[in-house]
């Protein structure tokens, strides 16, 4: 693998297809890990690839009906597996009997989201070399530095490197809704009623216009801990 200084520089100079299509070719195990917006749009810009990496999406159990169809609507309307991970009932079963269904509310989302999503996507990274997301910089304060690609260094205890490329890294909210609209892209049906950000139902709300798209995300925290730890590592560099 080419050092990760000289790989950002070279990426940073071509489209998110170009990118999609070096990562894919540089790694042999490889996936997309997809739950929104920008995710569909990798979706759509791989769909004529020859050579197309994984999908895969975590289902925490807490999503929204919508949401559900919509991850339906994507497999059939690109005709792709999509590999779902579910979390681990022997810690879920456990944590949910003792501190009930809203403890997030009362002590922070991090066990819980360790259990719904960190715990089910350590399955999912663990036979890959790479994964990609739709992350952008302009997403939220703990994204603003995000870069198209970068070692992976969330997940300790891995004997290879894992790398991980943000095709999307410079694009705004404009750019992927220009790009939606342009190919029409399925998306979920809840941007409709003001959800710029979707994840949990009990841990996401329509936003009012003018406001970030990340203020509808466990909107009762501090804005710049607002990661639900599969991009943890953007807190330390934010």
């Amino acid at each position: 693998m080419t050092d990760i200084t000289s790989l950002q520089l070279e990426l940073s100079n071509i489209s998110p297809r170009e990118i999609l299509k070096k990562a894919i070719s540089a790694h042999e195990n490889i996936a997309i890990s997809f739950s929104g917006a920008e995710d569909v749009v990798l979706i759509d810009m791989i769909a004529k690839m020859p050579n197309k990496p994984k999908i895969f999406t975590l289902d925490t159990g807490r999503l929204h009906a919508e949401t559900y169809r919509f991850i339906e609507d994507v497999r059939k309307h690109y005709g792709v597996t999509i590999e779902v991970y579910t979390p681990n009932n022997e810690q879920l079963e456990p944590f949910v009997k003792q501190k009930g269904m809203f403890s997030f509310y009362e002590d922070g989302h991090q066990e819980c989201c360790g259990i719904r999503k960190i715990e089910p996507l350590r399955r999912a990274l663990k036979p890959l070399d790479a994964w990609i997301t739709g992350q952008r910089k302009d997403q939220s304060p703990t994204r603003n530095t995000v870069p198209h690609v970068q070692k992976d260094t969330a997940f300790e205890g891995r004997a290879e490197v894992l790398y991980k490329y943000n095709p999307l890294a410079d694009w705004s909210s404009e750019d992927v809704w220009n790009y939606i609209r342009m190919m029409e892209v399925p998306f979920n049906p809840l941007h409709l009623k003001g959800f710029k950000s979707i994840g949990c139902e009990p841990c996401t709300k329509a936003t009012l216009p003018n406001q970030h798209e990340r203020e509808g995300r466990w909107w009762w925290e501090e804005a710049t801990q607002k990661e639900c730890g599969l991009h943890s590592g953007n807190l330390a560099a934010s």
